[in-house]
Formats: structure tokens, C-alpha cells, sequence
């Protein structure tokens, strides 16, 4: 009963809304769109309000037509039949293709109207306008698979216009047609052929139909039809470079030269009816973008993640603090690497963190997002989940890039850290990488001093990620001109101190 109230309370204002300019229109029908979907009631006693105006921009009207369709029902089927008719008649070319289209998907969608739908199709290829005839061509294909069996009696109205079809869509429903209901037309084989006149310059959809179609009548007209097939078979494997097309003929090619009865079975078997409605969203996605109503998702009809970047997989956690930890600044003596952009630990600036302060939670609990969230964090409306079971490497592992997985993945290459000018002959390349499930510091020590270099250590200053090398630099002497490769892992247990830009690590 509350669900029932809300419904009828939400009616009012969704109406409300179209009859505002255009451009809030379309914000309005986008996520009327998805309301009726999900709750279809809310505006079944709503119809006229989706009638197109003679004046509405084409995305308006596109867009009221879809909504007519969802709202169709058996009660007002004639209503919206009579709109439909009428708006196949505009100048709008492509308003008028879909407007064709949907008195098929009505057909489709209330089985009782079905033969009131296909009579209004056959009036409409009466005009003899040639787009129109070929949409109708189309959705009776379409009619024909939801109903088999029950419309034939309209196939010589459509062969009549057989030569007025140049749409490859067209021109395959047509083929299907005829291939399908070949033993009720006396002159199949001969429709049939007259596409095989210019088979190497139709578009790969009437081959393909073309093709099956053929195997079709020669299985139910074996006696009359062998060259035919013979020819499309030898047209499809020898003639082709459509590989799709290559490889079905050969496969009919097998089955009919081996085993006819299995050739039946297949290309001849009862096929399922198609869906009432083949356009909905699925209902995973409808259930996120209903929670998006009214934001840039509802619009686009796609999930956040899809338009937005850089807000993949960062709801982590940072580690709590150790015990005594500051938030002063205590910088240690030693090269300051700030990398170049473009480098990888450059690459984290690309993350778009906000905040001014790390906030801390009462008694030493783990901080709250910093990393993550973002636009994430509040299109899911909660808190970030906490770190899987991959421990406090994962989570650089997942900024980097590089998941949880244990292999190595993809390593950037090394870029110039400390500049010999700058490190008195000392020049260091690095970049990081992810073996194992733990972050490693990839870095190149290149004398090139005249002397040999020794008493080398690490230590990193206080970072946003709490990242500290796990085992001290091990490089005995490095002699002048050598160069020498260290593999240091590291890991996420130091102390934290947001850092600005978050992404600065100090050495």
C-alpha cells in the first residue's frame, strides 16, 4: 500500500515537468524512462501526455515514442495505434522509421492487437513510400517469428514489393521470409534466385540469409532446388572472403552431402519466440541507475564508471597510524625525488582526492577513505569497503594499477629519478612494480663519477600511503662506470602523514 501511494503521488510531477522547454524535457523522458521500467503503473493512465507535438525537436519526440511503447497496453492499444498511423505519415524520415517499428513491437507486445497491427502495416505499404515499405518488411519479420503460422496470407502482398527493397535489413527480412515459409510459395526458388544475380555486392547480412534461406527450400524442395543450392554453396566457400559466410557454407556443405536427416534437424529445427520487449535494461543495471535518478547516469542510461575516470577500484583503506605518530613534518636528510610528470608515481597525480586533513577515527581506528571514494564512494551512498584479505599491499598495488593478482603484470619502464649533475655522479631510474602481492621499488644506480661510491642507505619520510622499504639497501661499493640493478620490497606499515600532493614520496 505505501509503494501504491508513492506511485500515485509521483504521476503528478513527472507530467508536470513536460511541459517545460525542451532541454528539461529530455532530462524528464530520460528518467521517465527508466521509472516506467522499473514501476510501469506510475504512469499508465498517463499516455497523452507522450503524444508528439508537431513542434517538438526530434530527440523529444524519439524519446515519447519509446515511453508510448513501454506504456502500451491492452486497454489503449486503438489510442496509440491511431497515433502511430498518423506520425508514419510525417517528413520526419527517421521519426517515421521508428514510428513503423514500434506498431510492430505493439503487435509483439499486446497479442491481441496483432492482426489490428498488421493490418495498419499493410496500409502503410499501400503508400508505396519506399522507407516505409521496408520498416514494414522488417517488423512483420518480426510478427511472423512471435507468431508463426498465422500471417501468411499476407506474404504475396510483400513479395509484390520485392524489387522496391535496396536496405540490406530489408532485404534480409525478406529473404527470411520467403526461406521460412517456402513450401507456401510456388515461386520461392525463383525469388530466391533473382538475389543471386549480384551475390558478391549484397552486404554480408542478405548473404548470410540468403545462403540459410536456400538450404531451407532445398530441404523442403529437394527435387527442384539441387543446382541452386549447388550454386550458393559454391558462390559462399569458393567465391568469399567473408569468413562467417566461408564457414557456414562449408558447414551446410558437410551436412548435406553426409547426413540430410541432421541437416533437417538443424537449419529446419522450431525456433524459440522472441521477447515481448528486447530493448530493456538489465535488471542489475536498472536497480543501479534507479539509485542515479536525476544525475548525468539517469541520462546517459549507463552506470557511473562508464563515463567517469578514475574512479575504478579505489574504495580502500588507509592503515591506522602507529601509536605516538605526529602530524608534524620530519623530513630526513637526502635526495628529494619528485618525479617528472608522466613518470609512474607521477601517474598517481591523476587521482582526483580531495580533503584537507586526514581525519582520524576515535581510538586509533583505520582512517577513513582517503584514497578512494570520490564521486564512487557517493553515487554508492556508504562508506568504502574495508581491504580484502591481500593486506595493506594491495591497497598501492590497486593504485598502481596492477590488482591483486599474484603475478607481475605490467611493469613501466624505469624513469630518471636523480639526475647524475644533480646526485654528484650518482644517477638513479626507477619505477615499481607488483610481484607476489608485494610492491617492489625498481631501481638502476649508475656511477658516473671518476670514484668508486659506497655507504649506501634508504629511508623514506613519512608518506600518504604509510609505505616504507621492508629490508635496508643492500650495495656494497659501486665502482666508477658501473651500474647495478636493486629489487627493493616495500610495504605499507610506516607512518602516515597526508602529504600534498597526496602522491609526493620523499627519499
Amino acid at each position: 500500500d505505501f509503494v501504491t501511494n508513492i506511485s500515485k503521488k509521483l504521476s503528478p510531477p513527472l507530467v508536470t515537468l513536460l511541459s517545460s522547454e525542451p532541454e528539461v524535457q529530455y532530462v524528464a523522458l530520460r528518467n521517465i524512462n527508466l521509472i516506467i521500467q522499473k514501476r510501469p503503473d506510475i504512469l499508465k493512465h498517463e499516455m497523452k501526455v507522450f503524444f508528439v507535438k508537431y513542434n517538438d525537436p526530434i530527440y523529444i519526440k524519439l524519446e515519447k515514442l519509446d515511453i508510448m511503447i513501454r506504456l502500451t497496453s491492452q486497454a489503449n492499444i486503438a489510442q496509440v495505434l491511431s497515433e502511430l498511423k498518423e506520425y508514419s505519415t510525417e517528413v520526419d524520415v527517421d521519426f517515421v522509421r521508428k514510428s513503423v517499428r514500434a506498431i510492430g513491437r505493439c503487435a509483439i507486445k499486446v497479442e491481441q492487437s496483432a492482426e489490428r497491427c498488421v493490418s495498419t502495416l499493410l496500409d502503410l505499404i499501400q503508400t508505396k513510400v519506399n522507407y516505409v515499405v521496408q520498416e514494414a518488411v522488417v517488423v512483420i519479420k518480426d510478427i511472423f517469428r512471435k507468431y508463426p503460422n498465422k500471417y501468411e496470407s499476407i506474404i504475396g502482398t510483400l513479395c509484390e514489393n520485392l524489387d522496391t527493397l535496396d536496405e540490406p535489413e530489408a532485404r534480409a527480412s525478406m529473404i527470411w521470409i520467403i526461406g521460412e515459409y517456402a513450401e507456401r510459395i510456388d515461386n520461392a526458388d525463383d525469388l530466391l534466385e533473382s538475389f543471386l544475380d549480384n551475390f558478391n555486392d549484397e552486404n554480408s547480412q542478405v548473404q548470410l540469409q540468403l545462403l540459410t534461406a536456400i538450404v531451407k527450400l532445398f530441404l523442403k524442395r529437394p527435387t527442384d532446388t539441387q543446382e541452386l543450392v549447388q550454386q550458393v554453396l559454391s558462390l559462399a566457400t569458393q567465391d568469399s572472403e567473408n569468413p562467417d559466410l566461408r564457414d557456414r557454407g562449408f558447414i551446410y556443405w558437410r551436412l548435406l552431402s553426409t547426413d540430410p536427416a541432421a541437416a533437417k534437424e538443424v537449419v529446419l529445427a522450431e525456433k524459440p519466440l522472441i521477447a515481448e520487449e528486447t530493448d530493456l535494461l538489465e535488471p542489475t543495471l536498472l536497480d543501479e541507475l534507479i539509485c542515479h535518478i536525476a544525475s548525468l547516469a539517469s541520462v546517459y542510461h549507463k552506470p557511473p564508471t562508464a563515463f567517469v575516470e578514475g574512479k575504478v577500484g579505489l574504495k580502500k583503506m588507509l592503515p591506522a597510524r602507529a601509536a605516538g605518530d605526529t602530524d608534524s613534518d620530519q623530513e630526513v636528510a637526502g635526495a628529494t625525488i619528485i618525479p617528472e610528470p608522466g613518470s609512474l608515481i607521477g601517474d598517481l597525480l591523476d587521482m582526483d582526492i580531495g580533503g584537507a586533513a586526514v581525519p582520524r577515527g576515535q581510538g586509533g581506528a583505520p582512517a577513513p577513505d582517503l584514497l578512494g571514494g570520490g564521486l564512487d564512494q557517493l553515487l554508492a551512498g556508504g562508506p568504502p569497503e574495508p581491504t580484502a584479505a591481500g593486506g595493506s599491499n594491495s591497497l598501492l598495488g590497486d593504485i598502481f594499477g596492477m590488482g591483486g593478482s599474484a603475478h607481475a603484470g605490467y611493469v613501466p619502464p624505469k624513469q630518471v629519478w636523480l639526475s647524475a649533475d644533480k646526485g654528484k655522479g650518482l644517477e638513479i631510474s626507477g619505477t615499481w612494480s607488483l610481484r607476489s602481492n608485494i610492491i617492489h621499488m625498481e631501481m638502476t644506480f649508475s656511477n658516473k663519477a671518476m670514484q668508486a661510491m659506497q655507504g649506501f642507505g634508504i629511508q623514506l619520510n613519512k608518506n600518504s600511503f604509510g609505505l616504507v622499504s621492508s629490508q635496508p639497501l643492500s650495495i656494497p661499493l659501486l665502482n666508477a662506470g658501473q651500474t647495478l640493478d636493486i629489487s627493493l620490497p616495500m610495504s605499507c606499515t610506516g607512518a602516515v602523514q597526508k602529504m600534498d600532493p597526496l602522491t609526493n614520496i620523499q627519499v
